[in-house]
Order: structure tokens, then sequence, then C-alpha cells
């Protein structure tokens, strides 16, 4: 059963205010004439304080404060990763609707968890993937959808990033195992799910990590070879070491009729687009690629459409829990497969 729509500007809540944060504060000021942020979140006074200056919200010390407190709609989790499920449960038995960031857990159950809660409370949950409406990877998504690829035989994704010691001792949870995973479960999340969105479903992984220079619990890189059901065979090579900044997030897709490559720093740039039978559209491919510093893409914005038109009655999520779990799943088994060395073949038995 749906929950019964809002015809009435949406009420938001924004808990976690900080390295994500502006990039929903701007996507939900584009929808202004139906939503609005009527509260913050977050334990460090600082952010607290930054995020209501910019909103005009009032602010709150602790979900369990903002929830008793405040008449709100929704509820966006930009916190720590491990602390997704615990909140999004409490959201969803306080009557609120759910939007996780990446990923929506850390662990299988406590997605599977997040997912049961929200159905008991009939509440949406809503887990961002915002990669997944760049204008380049809707353009790849299109050309796989209607075929032009034929057989589909491999797939290479890289993500060259950095991310120096000050970054992960700017707060006690980043590079934990508790709170946050590592370079494939935070800083990757978004390609591996495109890796399953755009190309799945994966059959097996095999993987291998690292920690090779930071002083963190979690990997700082990784590698991972993919097979897929169709029979695809592909990789993923993730690292936070590259020197001195952010060089590439790309995926290239070969074909028995086409190959494709997406890059720039976030999937921002079409490299290559070359098709046996070409059609009109592939003139405009171009338009898609834009410029970018930052590796979050242009899709909050989005992303907040859809859910703002679910919660309104006029269209279903796109990214629901349930399509979360998928890229969870493989998540897992990418650190499954790392801790044992050997390959695990999906869907998991846990």
């Amino acid at each position: 059963m749906k929950p019964p729509p809002i015809l009435r500007s949406i009420r938001f809540a924004l808990v976690g205010c900080g390295r994500i944060a502006p990039s929903h504060f701007e996507a939900l000021a584009r929808h202004a004439e139906h939503a609005q942020i009527v509260a913050v979140c977050d334990t460090d006074p600082k952010a607290l304080a930054a995020a209501q200056a910019r909103t005009g919200a009032p602010g709150y010390s602790s979900l369990d404060q903002l929830l008793s407190s405040m008449d709100c709609d929704v509820v966006v989790l930009a916190t720590p990763s491990g602390l997704h499920a615990s909140q999004a449960i409490r959201v969803a038995e306080a009557g609120r609707h759910v939007v996780t960031e990446k990923p929506m857990a850390t662990r299988w159950q406590d997605g599977l968890r997040m997912v049961e809660a929200c159905d008991r409370a009939c509440r949406y949950l809503f887990v961002v993937k915002q990669n997944r409406l760049n204008p380049t990877v809707q353009r790849l998504r299109q050309a796989l959808a209607s075929r032009r690829f034929g057989r589909t035989y491999m797939a290479v994704c890289n993500v060259l990033w950095t991310r120096p010691q000050d970054y992960y001792d700017s707060a006690a949870w980043r590079g934990t195992w508790e709170f946050d995973g590592g370079a494939f479960m935070n800083q990757a999340s978004h390609y591996v799910d495109l890796l399953d969105w755009l190309l799945g479903p994966v059959e097996s992984v095999h993987a291998m990590t690292a920690t090779l220079a930071r002083n963190i619990e979690v990997e700082d890189s990784g590698v991972v070879s993919i097979r897929w059901r169709n029979g695809a065979l592909g990789s993923m090579n993730v690292t936070m070491l590259t020197y001195p900044k952010n060089l590439e997030g790309s995926l290239t897709v070969l074909g028995e009729r086409g190959t494709v490559r997406l890059g720039g720093v976030a999937l921002n740039r079409v490299d290559h687009w070359e098709f046996a039978e070409p059609v009109p559209e592939d003139a405009q491919v171009q338009a898609a690629s834009y410029q970018t510093s930052s590796v979050y893409g242009l899709g909050h914005g989005l992303y907040y459409g859809n859910v703002i038109q679910t919660l309104r009655g006029e269209a279903n999520p796109l990214t629901d829990g349930r399509e979360g779990l998928r890229s969870l799943e493989l998540l897992i088994a990418i650190y499954l497969s790392a801790r044992d060395g050997k390959r695990v073949s999906l869907p998991l038995s846990l």
C-alpha cells in the first residue's frame, strides 16, 4: 500500500550537515515551489550553525529532539553510513519518510531492517543514487537498453581519486569499519551501483583490497574482477591515493557493435562514442558532457525531482530501499571476496 500523496509544500529536515549537505541544500532550492527545508540537525555546533545560516531553518543537536519537536514529512540522512540503519528505523517509526545517502547501510542485515521498518510504517525509503541521472550515464543507459552494443563483452571502471590523511582525520568516524567503510563502500559506492544497474545482474566477483598509505582501518585501494550473468567480464580499480588530486572517474563498455567511454573526474565527459550503426541522436551526444570539479555530479536536483513527484503521488521511486539493497549486496560481496581471498557468487547466502 502506498502512502497518501502530499499535495502541499513538502517539509524536509536534513540530518548531518557535513561534506555532502550543500548538494542537498542546492537541490532542494531548485524545487522551492513544492519543497522547503524546515529543520537541520548535527552534533557539531559549527556545522549546525553554518547550515542554519544557509537555510534559515531551526537547528537541532539530536535526531530524537528533531523528531519530537518538528512536524516534517521527510528526514534526509546525510550522516555517517554506519548510522543510517538505526536512524532510518527511528524516522520511519516516527511516521516520516526517509531519504538516505549512499551507501544505505554498511551491513546487509541493516539494509534489510531499514526496508522492513519503512514497509511496516507505510513510509517511503529513498536511497540517493544521483549518478544514475547524470546526462552522460543516461545516454549510455539508453544505448544499452536499445541493444546498440549487441553482445556486451567487457566493462572497465576506474575511480582514481585522492583523499589525504587530513580528510580521514577530520572526523573520528572516517575510515572506520563501523561507521564508514573503505574506498569501495564510501567513495566508489555510486560506481559499484552503476556496474550493476547498467550491466547487471552480476554473477560473481573476485576482489583484493589494501591499505597502502593512509592510517585508517579500511582500504584506501582495491581491485575487483567481475563476471556478469550475460557472460561479460570486467574490472574495477579504485584508489584514494592519486597524486596530487582526483584524476579520473571513468567507465568503458565494449560490445560486439559498439564502444563507449565516459570519463572526466566523475563520468561527466563522453570521451568515446562509436557504434556500427549510427543514429541521428549520436550527433548530440557530446552535449551530455559537462564541466565539473565536484565528484558528486549534477544529479541531486534531478533525484529530488523524483522524490517530490513520488510523494505527490505523480511517480514511482527511481531508487527505493529494495533497489538500494542491490548495490549493497554487491559491495558486501566485494568485501567478502577480499577478506576470504576467493571468488564470491551472487546472490549472497547470508
